[in-house]
Formats: structure tokens, sequence, C-alpha cells
């Protein structure tokens, strides 16, 4: 009966070590399971983490070129076309140019004031004549002197309006930026010239005759 005991004392020691060694079992492959699982979650965090920072940084980036891009359209948009101001020839400093300019316009209106005294005074030649009194024939000489000094005025006339033309041919070149430059040569004309003749169109060694183009 004592070896019965024993025997099954032993037998309830194997039970009770085999069911702890199935208890430690079970606990360690849960505790490989979580750990397994943990370490898949942290996995995924950080996949997650990354897409998100690649997201944001590639976000960022079109964010950027698309401002930059904008940018550029605007800048290309507000570039400006063509001023209105008067281009400057690069051949002469802006004050020379500014001194002509208003020398030229100074010029104008002598010859235009000219140009309507000389017209009136032909007018007022014919005006005062009286036909009754005047012979024109070669035995008096009266209606030939009228006659000379009239057409004298009206050549003046004429004169000063072609100066005036030859002034306003020399200001539009202001706005082309290509006053003072000889029309022959393509060179610049020297300044002494172009201040004793504004409206100079050659330099001298290419000068043709006539009154206004001197």
């Amino acid at each position: 009966m004592a070896r019965a005991s024993k025997a099954s004392a032993a037998s309830k020691k194997k039970a009770t070590t085999k069911k702890a060694a199935a208890n430690k079992a079970r606990s360690g492959g849960a505790a490989k399971a979580t750990s397994k699982t943990t370490k898949k979650a942290a996995t995924k965090a950080a996949a997650k983490k990354s897409a998100k920072a690649t997201t944001k940084a590639t976000t960022k980036a079109s964010s950027k070129s698309t401002t930059k891009a904008a940018s550029t359209k605007s800048t290309a948009k507000k570039a400006p076309a063509k001023s209105g101001r008067a281009k400057k020839s690069s051949h002469f400093d802006s004050k020379f140019l500014e001194k002509m300019r208003k020398l030229l316009h100074a010029e104008r209106d002598t010859y235009e004031r000219q140009a309507k005294q000389l017209r009136a005074e032909a007018d007022s030649l014919v005006m005062d004549m009286d036909p009754g009194d005047v012979q024109f024939d070669e035995e008096s000489g009266e209606g030939d002197t009228i006659a000379v000094e009239r057409g004298r005025d009206l050549a003046l006339a004429a004169q000063a309006m072609d100066m005036i033309e030859e002034i306003d041919h020399a200001l539009t070149k202001f706005d082309e930026g290509t006053y003072g430059i000889c029309e022959v040569s393509g060179e610049p004309i020297p300044q002494e010239r172009l201040e004793a003749i504004p409206w100079a169109r050659e330099k001298v060694e290419y000068k043709v005759g006539g009154f206004g183009r001197r």
C-alpha cells in the first residue's frame, strides 16, 4: 500500500510537471506571438511614417515648383512692352540730347514765325498796291520792284517752311534713337556740327547741297 501511494504521488508529480511545462510552452508561444505582433506593428508604423514624410516632401516640392512657375509666369506677364519714352542714342549722353531737342524746338518756333511774317508781308504788298496807279511794264520800275519784293518774301517763306520740315525730321530721330547719326555712313556726327546745325543729317564729308541740308 505504501508502494502504491508512492507511485501515485510520483504520477501526480509527473502530471504536474508536464502541465507546468505545457503552461510554460504556451506562455512562451504567446510571448513570442506578442513580440512578433509588436514588431510587425512597429514596422508598419515606421513604413507609414516614412510614407507620410515622403508625401509631405513631394507635396512641398510640388508646391515650391508651382510657386516658382507662377512667379516666373507673373514676371513674364509683367515684363514691360515697349516704353513710351523716347529712345536714347548710345552715342550721346542724355544731357546733350535734351539740349539739342530744346534747341531744335526753339529753331522751329523761329522759322515758323519768319514764314508767317514773310507771307504776311507778301500779301500786304498786293493789298496796298493800286492797280490803276502802278504800271507793270518796262518803262515803270515800281511794279517790277513790288513784284520782286513779293517774290523774295514768298521765296524766303518757302525756305523757312523747308527748314521746319528738316527740324521735324530731326525731332523724329529722338524717338527712334538715331539722332546725331549720319544717314550716309551710319557714324556719329560730331557734336560741334550738331550744335551749329542741330538738324544736320550727315557728317561734313557726306553733306549734299541745299538750303536745309547743310
